[in-house]
């Protein structure tokens, strides 16, 4: 008899890439063989996972797979063309959920995952199995209208019961219109339902409640003391014969939300101006917290007062500045720096990113977004138990959000041009398309996927644009969206207001010294920045000097420097550094005694504890910050001084924080990271595993490729990688030699699949299995030339 195993053993290796694909799942860890993978394919969390990726029709007609005698009534139930019918099948079939060619039946595991398919019971024979002989007895007595003859056990009653409810017409109209109504809220399921003292034995004569009157003719099955079921043969009578009262073999249209269509340029030039700013305020955010990083609080997470200073800053929504925050985090540019007392600080990716051009970055952003399980609309709720949510904390994660965000962003791509889906026209087909992961978190998270898309640059005016499709199908998106965006600009226009005009965004240098020099007084399709005394006195303590400020403007700006900002920078650096702070605790000292009298005398200067120790020095108690932070409050302008006379730059340097070893940037789904390669490669492990198990271990190994004779290859590192990426571009084998961790070498003949993260993923022929090897361990890599491949043979 042909078993689960058998079939999928059957399978050719397009029909078992098929499966793979359609549940990658099952290859976390891959399998050792094709029985391991039937019995994995079978377990309840693979079933229910692979369930939930059904339709709405696809799903009825698994379960009316397994409520039908046979598949022959499967049309006619489903009221639904032969040929959709058939469709629905060869899905099952590809998902493993279905098996068998002629008739096909319900895989293993399913009928456990579906305990009442179709809203039904179980069928007479069993939701009364539970009953003793006697109480059988005395049911099929009352409702056939005399004692049974020659029923000995509780299977040939069993038997007549089915008979006897096989037409329950009668029946029901004998139970009265109470009855009636009490079965017609458990016709379309769930067939269950809770009562008092189900147990208790009750025969028709003696029934009072409209409960027992259905107990009493067999209408209802109590299966224990409180519930009571609907068998199947009733169900369906009262249905009409009718398996579902609605399921359409298509999915319902998508209907546009009512608006005049926008030219598709507009709709793009809208999206990309979006991104542009989605990328350009993400850098504005980091940079600040590099320099005065938030803390992170001790239940984890960003305070509230932090994220609404953040929104300040940016001038945003409290929800926008939650999202880019989550953002940020989601794609490996902000982390927290240690687990006690640490702070948000940007990671060494961030500079990294820094690096790319706008699409580019942009492009990391949006991919952050899709794969994260953290959702940014959940910031300031309670939770279940009245907590307020925080943003980066752990109770943001929802493992169902990157999954949902792709499916609404796949039906936007199914739409056509010019029409934008309607949040309620996009819930029905995401119902329709998944109606096992139905429920309130799924219909926020929708919502939400729409606010967030059109923030991030991905949706225009409620349409995908054509580099978020491009994004979606994992092609290149940068070349569509760059052709949109302002180019960087490294001209700014200088006025005699003492402010500076940015047409567009700057490129990076220009944009981090003009911001170190001039505070932004107003953002838009061009940035307006004013130079004030601070800002040029900021620009100095940084370090750098009046001669580089002008010289920087001057390059930069598009008109002749303006005599007032030459002026304003002149006067703050002349009186910049005349006092020179140092350590005590601290002092003071300049050329001028005067100057040191004009303090002394001044009795904002009494808290400063200030004594003289020669005409041109003052002494302090005060820590030298403590002491400038006075001094600059008296309206003077000193600076930090070294030990040895130099100037300190006070500004801090901007901080970075490595992502803990343990933390995950963003979960990701085994779906996530499961390409074609890798799935080839796990179907030829899998039927090497399967010949092995069949044929013998030592059997098995004599037919694997062993490694051709010699000692194992040596090559340089660059170089061995480099063998090893071409290897994946062209596909076949390669020989490499390998240390084990005990520094002993051996010789693998390997087809590789990927290399990154420092390991080389592939499927190790002399293995028989996909195997991920530790590039440092590689010793060498050397082609597979035919005469080692016959030496191997």
């Amino acid at each position: 008899m042909e078993t689960y195993a058998d079939w999928l053993r059957a399978r050719g290796d397009d029909e078992l890439r098929a499966l793979l694909s359609a549940r990658p799942e099952l290859l976390a860890p891959v399998p050792a063989d094709l029985a391991a993978l039937a019995s994995r394919a079978a377990t309840p969390a693979a079933v229910s996972r692979a369930l939930d990726r059904l339709d709405r029709f696809t799903l009825a007609v698994l379960e009316a797979l397994l409520v039908l005698p046979s598949p022959d009534g499967l049309p006619a139930a489903l009221d639904a063309p032969p040929g959709r019918v058939d469709d629905a099948l060869g899905t099952l079939r590809r998902f493993g959920l279905a098996w068998g060619d002629d008739p096909p039946a319900p895989a293993p595991g399913v009928r456990q995952s579906l305990p009442h398919p179709a809203g039904l019971g179980p069928p007479v024979q069993e939701v009364f199995a539970g009953y003793s002989r006697e109480r059988l007895a005395d049911l099929v007595t009352d409702l056939a209208g005399e004692a049974p003859r020659g029923f000995a056990d509780a299977a040939r009653l069993l038997g007549r019961l089915a008979e006897l409810l096989a037409d329950p017409a009668a029946l029901i109209e004998d139970a009265g219109p109470e009855a009636r109504a009490a079965l017609d809220h458990l016709t379309w399921g769930p067939p269950v339902g809770r009562v008092a003292d189900a147990r208790r034995p009750v025969r028709i004569g003696t029934a009072a409640t409209p409960i027992e009157r259905l107990l009493a003719r067999g209408l209802l099955a109590a299966e224990d003391d409180r519930t009571v079921t609907v068998p199947r043969e009733v169900a369906l009578h009262l249905r009409g014969g009718r398996l579902f009262r609605d399921v359409p073999a298509d999915p319902p249209p998508l209907t546009a939300a009512p608006r005049d269509p926008r030219p598709a340029e507009v709709v793009v030039r809208a999206a990309a101006g979006e991104a542009f700013t989605a990328v350009r305020l993400t850098e504005e955010l980091l940079e600040r917290w590099g320099l005065d990083p938030p803390p992170v609080l001790r239940s984890g997470g960003l305070a509230v007062r932090d994220l609404r200073a953040a929104a300040g800053l940016l001038d945003v929504p409290e929800w926008k500045a939650g999202l880019l925050v989550e953002v940020a985090y989601a794609a490996g540019l902000l982390t927290r720096s240690g687990d006690l007392d640490g702070e948000w600080l940007p990671t060494p990716a961030y500079d990294l990113w820094l690096m790319r051009d706008t699409a580019g970055r942009w492009t990391e952003l949006a991919r952050g977004w899709l794969k994260s399980d953290r959702v940014a609309g959940l910031a300031g709720e309670r939770d279940d138990r009245d907590r307020l949510i925080n943003a980066l904390s752990e109770a943001m994660v929802r493992s169902s959000a990157p999954a949902t965000r792709r499916a609404a962003l796949d039906v936007l791509a199914e739409a056509g041009r010019g029409v934008v889906v309607g949040e309620d026209a996009l819930r029905a087909r995401l119902g329709w398309r998944q109606p096992r992961r139905a429920g309130p978190t799924r219909e926020r998270l929708i919502g939400w996927t729409l606010r967030e898309a059109a923030a991030l640059g991905l949706t225009g005016f409620g349409e995908l644009v054509p580099f978020a499709r491009d994004l979606l199908a994992g092609a290149d998106a940068e070349p569509a969206l760059e052709k949109h965006l302002p180019a960087p600009v490294d001209e700014i226009v200088i006025q005699a207001d003492l402010t500076a005009i940015a047409p567009g965004p700057l490129v990076t240098d220009l944009a981090r010294e003009l911001a170190l020099a001039a505070d932004v007084e107003s953002t838009g399709a061009a940035t307006v920045y004013r130079f004030t005394p601070e800002s040029v006195r900021r620009a100095l303590d940084a370090g750098r000097t009046a001669a580089d400020l002008t010289a920087l403007l001057t390059r930069h700006s598009a008109t002749p420097l303006p005599q007032p900002l030459a002026y304003l920078i002149d006067d703050v650096a002349r009186r910049h550094g005349h006092l020179r702070v140092g350590a005590l605790s601290s002092y003071v000292r300049t050329d001028s005694s005067a100057t040191l009298d004009e303090i002394l005398a001044d009795r904002r200067s009494d808290p400063l504890r200030l004594y003289r120790l020669a005409p041109t020095v003052l002494a302090s108690g005060l820590q030298r910050a403590a002491l400038l932070d006075g001094l600059r409050a008296m309206g003077l302008a000193p600076v930090a001084e070294a030990p040895g006379g130099g100037v300190i730059v006070t500004r801090p340097d901007a901080q970075r924080a490595e992502p803990p070893p343990t933390a995950e940037i963003v979960r990701l789904r085994p779906e996530e990271h499961t390409d074609a390669s890798m799935i080839s490669a796990a179907v030829r492990a899998l039927r090497a595993g399967d010949e092995a198990a069949l044929l013998g271990a030592e059997q098995a190994r004599r037919r694997a490729d062993a490694a051709p004779s010699g000692e194992p290859p040596r090559s340089p590192s660059m170089a061995t990688v480099d063998r090893l990426r071409a290897a994946v571009d062209r596909g076949g084998r390669v020989w490499i030699g390998y240390l084990d961790q005990q520094g002993q070498a051996s010789s693998r003949i390997v087809e590789p699949v990927r290399v990154e993260g420092g390991f080389l993923t592939g499927y190790d022929a002399t293995r028989a299995a996909v195997h991920r090897f530790a590039l440092h361990r590689i010793t060498g890599v050397a082609e597979l030339t035919d005469d080692s491949a016959s030496d191997a043979s």
